[in-house]
């Protein structure tokens, strides 16, 4: 089977500058809540910082509680890496479809990266966010078109 011309995954290994303002404040927070849990401070305060400045506070609790469905095995990199890693791309799919989508397409994203338990359990997080950002005025961007 040829491999070459395969679309790459949608968000893997953008510039993080160059994300819409909702995907860049997900993906600043999740980076917040890894500084903040690899060196023992408390990871909900961390990540919710940038998210009272979009009034999207009711944001954090359901991220939080999403990146603690992955069980410490998401590679999220530092707040000032510049490029998105697998994983970060992948919550950023899932997010988006959880937001923009029908629910299944959400859920298979999040298989992608947790057992199906997990995958279960994230989705209805995953569903909060996306409905809290909306009603904050960010809007996601479609990824799969």
């Amino acid at each position: 089977m040829a491999t070459h011309g395969l679309p790459s995954w949608p968000y893997t290994e953008l510039d993080a500058e160059d994300l819409p303002r909702p995907e860049g404040l997900l993906l600043e927070g999740m980076r917040r809540w890894n500084a903040a849990a690899g060196i023992g401070r408390p990871a909900l305060s961390s990540l919710a910082l940038p998210f009272i400045a979009e009034n999207a506070v009711e944001a954090a609790l359901p991220l939080d509680r999403l990146i603690r469905c992955g069980q410490g095995r998401f590679r999220l990199a530092p707040v000032t890496a510049t490029q998105t890693t697998s994983d970060e791309a992948a919550l950023l799919l899932a997010l988006a479809l959880a937001q923009r989508a029908p629910r299944r397409e959400a859920l298979a994203a999040l298989l992608r990266i947790v057992s199906a338990a997990e995958a279960q359990s994230g989705l209805g997080h995953a569903l909060r966010i996306g409905g809290v950002l909306r009603r904050a005025g960010l809007l996601m961007r479609n990824p799969l078109r």
